[in-house]
């Protein structure tokens, strides 16, 4: 941290909410250790992402506590990639003295917390997750620092036209493929409702097909697609899945302009990178992601190479960056509130306004439903086996590469 002091930090960390309180009745923050219970899936489908997040949150304690005078204690669960699982670790973690929930990438598995934070009384703080329903539900424990699935295909596909209109490209058809868990069908339930309404968008989808994102051959999946012959390949995927897509699509020589993602994880991950190699190029996510030149990002990336000194920041930006965030958030709210009671916690959280922060958008604050708003998107295509800004033009480090080297229109 160097010469960096608590009260720099603060101003770095942006405006917090001042606003009175309901009556604290408990310990004081400077004297008492909020215990934050993280769930991640640490092993099954999606362990690789767990990962990812999970250096986020091992950031958090020591950088918090020096720049926050907040100590915090984290209680990491594994949800085993199972829904069911989630809903009994989070039992389990607020059983065992959790003040606050942190979790849980997977939207399946978020929604059976956010039951279980709600009929216990415990804030639960959604990290990356963005099926809709889950802050619709009038949850007054629930708050999400993330963009719901309508949120990323309504930047996504503005995303799209931008890059068409800075490559002068003019696509006619996509097939969509997109796995049938909670997140894919929330985010095809969105695709469906706004691609009427875009009318500046020049292709039509010709096809729909989903698949299960456990699914350890795509073959018929693919050959469908490509008997499309689609302009290019619209998808919403996970990691493993989307690795042995593109395995496929080089096994049956589909060559479409791009592979483009709305948002979803997947391609912008290391592992994609490390296991496919220079098949890993030219892979476009429309997401949310983070902001390299915010001071918020400076601070958090000297922490996570100090933990991390073979690692990248840019590999791992968004999972560990919203999970920061989500940490950060109780920290703030408990610093505020100077109590563990969970109701004045979830107050706190509720009057949360930090202005800067690590991730691309608007201020951290919640609405009426727990849920954030104004949370930006970036283009991000695989260059040079980095995951790079290409749009918008204002965060951009590199310009877009439609249609991709080797396309051959059928």
């Amino acid at each position: 941290m160097g010469s960096m002091t608590r009260r720099t930090f603060g101003a770095a960390v942006g405006t917090l909410a001042l606003s009175a309180l309901p009556a604290r009745a408990k310990a004081d923050a400077a004297n008492t250790k909020l215990k934050i219970g993280v769930l991640l899936p640490h092993s099954g489908l999606q362990a690789l992402i767990e990962q990812s997040c999970q250096k986020g949150a091992d950031v958090a304690p020591d950088l918090i506590r020096q720049v926050l005078g907040v100590d915090i204690e984290l209680m990491n669960a594994d949800t085993e990639s199972n829904a069911d699982t989630a809903r009994t670790r989070a039992e389990r973690l607020i059983q065992e003295g959790a003040n606050v929930l942190v979790g849980a990438f997977d939207s399946g598995h978020t929604a059976a917390i956010a039951q279980v934070a709600e009929q216990r009384g415990v804030p639960f703080i959604i990290n990356i997750a963005a099926a809709p329903q889950i802050t619709e539900q009038g949850y007054k424990f629930v708050f999400r620092n993330f963009q719901t699935a309508p949120d990323i295909v309504r930047e996504g596909l503005a995303l799209i036209g931008e890059l068409f209109q800075a490559t002068n490209t003019v696509p006619r058809t996509a097939v969509f493929m997109h796995v049938n868990d909670t997140f894919g069908q929330a985010m095809a339930k969105g695709i469906g409702a706004f691609m009427p309404r875009l009318t500046q968008l020049p292709f039509k989808i010709v096809d729909t097909i989903s698949y299960d994102p456990a699914a350890k051959d795509l073959t018929v999946e693919v050959s469908k697609a490509k008997a499309t012959n689609a302009d290019f390949l619209l998808l919403v995927c996970r990691l493993n899945d989307a690795i042995i897509l593109r395995r496929e699509m080089v096994k049956q020589r589909w060559n479409p302009m791009g592979i483009v993602s709305p948002g979803s994880p997947g391609m912008y991950e290391e592992q994609y990178y490390k296991t496919l190699g220079k098949l890993s190029e030219y892979s476009i996510s429309n997401v949310p992601w983070y902001n390299p030149n915010a001071k918020v990002t400076r601070i958090v990336e000297k922490a996570f190479l100090k933990q991390n000194p073979k690692d990248k920041l840019v590999f791992h930006g968004l999972n560990a960056g919203f999970t920061f965030e989500a940490i950060l958030v109780a920290a703030d709210a408990f610093r505020r509130a100077k109590t563990t009671d969970p109701k004045t916690l979830a107050e706190a959280i509720r009057q949360t306004h930090i202005t800067e922060k690590m991730t691309l958008g608007g201020p951290i604050k919640f609405n009426a439903k727990g849920q954030v708003e104004g949370i930006g998107s970036a283009c991000v295509q695989n260059l040079n086996l980095l995951p790079t800004v290409v749009l918008p033009k204002s965060a951009a480090t590199a310009k877009p590469v439609f249609p991709v080297p080797g396309y051959k229109k059928a």
